[in-house]
């Protein structure tokens, strides 16, 4: 029955908390306003209920304790005039740093194996109409923002609960209720304890899905109005106004979607000639040929395209979603290709930026963005170019070296949140499928009888990015591959050869004279059931479930990969 869910708050929200019963498991904590004593206490019930997703929905005047003046806040503008009172007193006595403190305390509370979702702040109250300042609100809303930011550095496992969004969108009269506050500190009407436990539900289902990767589109009446090969006798509607400015608007927001991490391709019959002009040179376009990783302006079936993108990418077809204005283009992708997802297009462009922003909330957002996942347009475009390449060599060896791969060994230190997610993430080439918490890796790195091996891989073409981690145990004298991952971006290139050879080579130096490694079999990564009897290794032994273990003498390892660079 759904998610296990704790909802920890300083404020009554029983009817929420009633509502999400209905579709999860939920921790009721005895009263309201003891979410610190509940983390603290590892003995209390919450940790015996063990949630896999905790919500802590903070309203700040109640944890401010309705005590909004701030003499370090208030000193910080009285210092600009060169009048600030005694600023070590201001600083201890002030609601900015009973606020710092607060923080300090739930970052101590942070475990590894379940997520946290903090709400963000919006100060609401009688009190806020007798500031002495009326920017003070916004700067103790900044206060508690920066808290957040800073939970969010130090924890990969931290978000942000968008409280703010939800309450701005109800309005405060809305969304609070000084009567209900008064009889029973039930500071939210039932309206926006609905919404709340709403967007509580989509989070805890955001955790559990697998995004899709792709969108592509359309040109025509899709990312402008009109025609792009009639554009001289009938201008396109794409402007600063009318009909124009909605097109324009939806670019922005496939613009955002794309910074995001969402890969955008093109699917349109047309004359890429005539296409690629306006992307080129029309000037209220905001997607430019830069933005689109993939595309396919022909004349031929658009499932075909997307069927030959797929193959391109490395993809399965149900990592793409597909944006036509065409109601028959829709139904032929539908009809033959069922895992490509294919939402409704609005009627009019007026309700095309919102139906892009809802398509990104049901498809493609992510609970937690790294850079490794801004980059995936600029990633897939140069695998693009990649593909061109093999298919004008026509020879594979030739084309491996007219690659020029590089490849790079990384401390893992400053990377380990990329480092997660590569084990954690990655099924095709992962040897053993072992999964770590961002805590759990930290100590494998520092861990003297372990070795964290990571890479950085580029080409001619591109920077691939940190795609590989090697895991070896020293324990017991004989250095054992616990974990291995390979980015799906690199496979097929002799990568792997590459780096598994600069693992042998220094275990040698070290004075080792044996590696071992292990294949545990999943239902995904049989593509490297045969790898190690590939790279020349030994099978000693095999277990029952299909579980095998091989050995390499060091002495004997093969040159490996001859066409991978190590710079000095």
């Amino acid at each position: 029955m759904g998610k296990k869910i704790a909802v920890l708050s300083n404020v009554n929200m029983n009817y929420m908390i009633r509502l999400l019963k209905k579709e999860h498991q939920v921790y009721e904590a005895e009263g309201y306003g003891n979410e610190l004593g509940i983390l603290m206490n590892g003995q209390s019930s919450y940790h015996a209920f063990a949630p896999e997703i905790t919500f802590l929905l903070m309203d700040l005047m109640e944890l401010l304790g309705h005590d909004l003046y701030s003499p370090e806040l208030l000193g910080e503008r009285a210092a600009e005039s060169g009048a600030a009172p005694d600023r070590q007193q201001a600083v201890e006595k002030g609601p900015a740093s009973r606020l710092r403190e607060w923080f300090a305390q739930i970052d101590g509370c942070i475990r590894p194996g379940q997520i946290y979702y903090l709400s963000d702040a919006w100060l609401w109250g009688p009190e806020t109409g007798a500031l002495p300042e009326v920017s003070l609100a916004q700067r103790l809303e900044g206060q508690w923002l920066e808290g957040l930011e800073w939970l969010e550095q130090r924890h990969e496992n931290v978000r942000v609960f968008p409280y703010r969004r939800i309450i701005g969108s109800l309005g405060e009269e809305n969304s609070f209720s000084l009567k209900t506050w008064y009889l029973g500190k039930i500071l939210h009407t039932n309206l926006a304890q609905r919404r709340l436990a709403e967007e509580i539900g989509r989070l805890a289902e955001l955790e559990q899905r697998t995004p899709k990767k792709v969108l592509l589109v359309d040109l025509d009446n899709t990312l402008w109005g009109g025609l792009a090969g009639e554009r001289e006798h009938t201008p396109l509607e794409l402007s600063e106004e009318h009909q124009g400015l909605a097109y324009k608007n939806a670019q922005r927001v496939l613009r955002l979607m794309e910074q995001a991490g969402v890969v955008l391709g093109i699917v349109s019959k047309n004359n890429e000639e005539d296409a690629m002009a306006v992307i080129r040179e029309h000037p209220h376009m905001v997607l430019r040929e830069q933005d689109f990783a993939i595309r396919r302006i022909n004349w031929q079936p658009k499932h075909e395209n997307i069927r030959e993108i797929a193959h391109s990418l490395n993809l399965g077809l149900d990592s793409l979603v597909f944006w036509d204005d065409s109601p028959g283009e829709r139904a032929l992708v539908q009809q033959m290709l069922p895992q490509v997802e294919v939402p409704p297009f609005p009627d009019s462009p007026v309700e095309l930026a919102p139906a892009l922003a809802e398509l990104y909330e049901k498809y493609f957002q992510k609970p937690r963005l790294t850079e490794e996942d801004r980059q995936k347009t600029r990633q897939y475009a140069e695998n693009e170019q990649r593909n061109r390449l093999e298919e004008q060599t026509g020879d594979y060896d030739r084309f491996l070296r007219r690659l020029e791969i590089r490849a790079q060994v990384l401390d893992p230190g400053p990377h380990m949140e990329r480092l997660v997610q590569l084990v954690n993430k990655t099924n095709q080439f992962n040897l053993t499928t072992l999964r770590y918490s961002l805590e759990e890796m930290q100590k494998t790195a520092a861990d003297p009888a372990k070795k964290v091996y990571l890479y950085r891989v580029e080409d001619c073409f591109g920077d691939y990015g940190i795609v590989s981690a090697l895991i070896v145990s020293l324990a017991g004298g004989i250095p054992m591959v616990e974990e291995w991952v390979l980015s799906c971006r690199v496979m097929g290139k002799q990568v792997e050869d590459a780096l598994l050879g600069h693992v042998e080579a220094e275990l040698l130096r070290a004075g080792y004279t044996e590696l071992r490694g292990r294949y545990v079999p999943t239902g995904k990564n049989r593509p490297v059931a045969e790898l190690y009897d590939r790279l020349g290794y030994r099978e000693v032994s095999r277990g029952e479930g299909g579980e095998k273990e091989y050995s390499l003498c060091l002495k004997d390892a093969p040159s490996r990969a001859a066409h991978v660079a190590w710079p000095d």
